[in-house]
């Protein structure tokens, strides 16, 4: 498996707005409707990533916990489908099914969503403010498939907490760790 870091970008810099199709309700939906005025996680996921299937279970664990909070998840798929089928509309959707995202699973299928985040990988996770300033962007804690490390979102949650609590989130952050964003060709 290739790793590739996330992007790490500036702390504080404003949320990109979009409006995307859910592939399980089929609506369109944007980021003014289904932000929160407490916390937005925006995490840039797929089907086939094996960094991803690894984080999966604890991805709907944290919404579950989280939303009740009025914390707001938006999962996103911006691979390439002619290369990765795999992450086509109808798969996400199955998989989400399958899962039971208890989040919006949106396809960015001209990838414009994935360059305006300067996403990188899958997992890439972002989490923005009240205001919609980035307050945390990295991994979802120190676990990869095979590392032996459980699965916990450990730092995730602690960026979600503070944020809830009112308080700063510790901007010691790590870049997250997966598979690239597969980008059309010319696209990258």
């Amino acid at each position: 498996m290739a790793a590739t870091p996330s992007t790490m970008v500036p702390l504080g810099t404003p949320a990109p707005d979009f409006t995307l199709p859910d592939t399980v309700s089929g609506r369109r939906l944007s980021l003014a409707e289904l932000r929160s005025d407490k916390a937005t996680v925006v995490m840039f996921i797929c089907n086939h990533c094996p960094y991803v299937k690894h984080v999966q279970q604890e991805l709907v664990r944290l919404a579950n916990d989280y939303i009740p909070k009025g914390v707001s998840f938006i999962a996103i798929s911006s691979n390439d489908v002619e290369s990765y089928p795999e992450d086509a509309p109808d798969q996400m959707k199955a998989v989400a099914e399958a899962l039971g995202y208890p989040f919006p699973y949106l396809f960015d299928e001209t990838q414009e969503v994935a360059r305006a985040y300067k996403a990188a990988c899958t997992p890439d996770i972002f989490i923005y403010d009240g205001e919609m300033k980035l307050a945390y962007r990295g991994q979802l804690d120190d676990s990869r498939p095979g590392n032996g490390i459980p699965v916990t979102g450990r730092d995730v949650r602690r960026a979600l907490d503070a944020l809830l609590a009112g308080q700063p989130v510790d901007p010691n952050q790590r870049p997250s760790i997966g598979c690239s964003i597969k980008w059309k060709p010319g696209a990258g």
